[in-house]
């Protein structure tokens, strides 16, 4: 899981790129849950809390 005191160390555009990687991650994991790829489905929660923090963080910046 992602730090927020980490996060606040980059720049805007760094946290722009993290968010649209772990937004691709939990489309990823919305594919395989259809093709039942998943085994662990506790990533989704993982992968949601990663980018309500990024958000969170970029929305400080402004």
């Amino acid at each position: 899981m992602l730090k927020a005191k980490e996060l606040r160390l980059k720049t805007k555009e760094e946290l722009e790129k993290a968010l649209k990687d772990e937004r691709a991650d939990l489309a990823d994991l919305n594919f395989k849950m259809v093709g039942s790829q998943v085994k662990k489905v506790s990533e989704f929660g993982k992968t949601k809390k990663n980018i309500a923090i990024i958000l969170t963080v970029l929305n400080e910046k402004k």
